[in-house]
């Protein structure tokens, strides 16, 4: 434990970080009860249906499974994590559901914020083109249409600490707004040529963490064609009593976070995220200095005003959205084979009988991409993927089986 002492406003931005951001709230979902058990998610009677007014946001990169397979995967994680951000600085501070899926994110959006929503979602489409030549495809999707086709969105809050919740999604709606994005209906144009979004607080400055139970496994699941709910939630309900058996529940973080380094290994890309106008070089150097002073303070404790950072990467790990229900599960598992093996045998059996679809893929590393709207709350969101691209290969086997 270091000195306490005070750190001007002037050096948490420098440091990144968003030190005045208030969170408002939704009446809906400010309503949510908070599941703190992550197995009760696996139960479609923990959810609440969206109102009818309310719209579904989603979108994805295109060839993502080609732009990981060239080594881009922490470049599509972060442009994934970048259509949350921007929405959340967008928001006005009101607080929403969304998921994260590895290259890309679903949201749901209440009417009043609609047309800005729709309107962000268009300026990351044109940025992603301009700053990384990738192509993000958006839209956004009503409630009404989603209905209309037979399916539903329902919503849980998930308590993944004291200092965060992550929105969860049931009812297959989701999953269809996703389909039809794909298909091309519902899209968003991208704003005109330079538009810059609000990414303030997206970083990715944190080490990779390595597996300590043998691997870090990514797993998809899907529910199969025209299968029940509950049949659906009693297999994915025994996919999560099994992680739970693992060491912490196979959390891939270390309990005091993954560490830092200086530099950092996100270093470039994050000069890419955090640029707006300067030259990548510029920002480069600031940035060198800006987490020369974080690494600092992460390496020997000294507390700060109101930052402890050793408390800080105690939450990082708390914080972390590392499993999700999105009408499917997701998963990113620090794993001994065993349970790899019990996992795989008991979705074998579960796809030969039509009620799930589901991809595994197995690597060394886990990886974040963090938004930090401030440093010294405990409301610091740390998404999770494996460092090679988890969730998207994960996903292109399930595709691979469908071929």
């Amino acid at each position: 434990v270091g000195t306490q002492r005070s750190v001007p406003l002037s050096v948490w931005r420098m440091l990144g970080f968003c030190m005045d951001q208030t969170v408002g709230n939704d009446a809906f979902y400010d309503a949510l009860p908070r599941v703190k058990s992550f197995e009760r998610l696996a139960d479609p009677a923990s959810y609440t249906p969206l109102p009818e007014d309310w719209v579904i946001g989603t979108a994805d990169i295109v060839g993502s499974t080609e732009e990981v397979a060239a080594g881009r995967y922490k470049t599509v994680n972060m442009v994934g994590a970048a259509v949350i951000s921007s929405q959340i600085n967008a928001s006005g501070g009101e607080v929403f559901p969304y998921v994260f899926g590895g290259d890309g994110a679903c949201f749901a959006c209440a009417p009043h914020l609609a047309v800005n929503s729709a309107r962000v979602l268009g300026i990351v489409k044109r940025w992603a083109d301009e700053e990384f030549g990738l192509e993000l495809r958006a839209a956004q999707v009503p409630v009404t249409d989603i209905r209309r086709s037979g399916h539903d969105v329902s919503v849980a809050r998930f308590q993944a600490s004291s200092g965060v919740d992550y929105g969860m999604f049931s009812g297959g709606g989701v999953s269809w707004a996703d389909r039809q994005m794909k298909r091309g209906a519902f899209a968003l144009p991208p704003a005109p040529p330079g538009a810059q979004p609000d990414l303030t607080g997206l970083s990715c400055r944190w080490n990779h963490a390595p597996a300590r139970n043998g691997v870090i496994l990514s797993i998809v699941i899907e529910p199969g064609s025209a299968v029940s709910r509950d049949s659906f939630a009693a297999v994915t309900g025994q996919v999560v009593e099994l992680a739970q058996k693992l060491h912490r529940g196979g959390h891939p973080l270390p309990p005091n976070g993954p560490g830092v380094s200086w530099p950092p290994p996100g270093l470039t890309l994050e000069a890419h995220v955090s640029r707006g106008a300067q030259s990548l070089t510029r920002r480069r150097v600031a940035l060198l200095f800006e987490n020369l002073i974080a690494w600092f303070f992460f390496r020997t404790g000294i507390i700060a005003g109101a930052f402890d950072p050793n408390h800080y990467a105690r939450m990082v790990s708390n914080n972390a959205d590392y499993r999700k229900f999105d009408d499917g599960l997701k998963m990113t598992l620090d794993c001994d084979q065993d349970t790899v093996r019990a996992i795989k045998s008991l979705l074998d059996k579960a796809r030969e009988d039509g009620i799930v679809q589901f991809g595994l893929f197995e690597q060394d590393e886990a990886m974040m991409t963090c938004f930090v709207p401030s440093a010294t709350q405990d409301n610091h969101i740390h998404l999770v993927d494996g460092a090679s691209g988890g969730y998207t290969q994960a996903a292109a086997r399930i595709k691979l089986q469908a071929d």
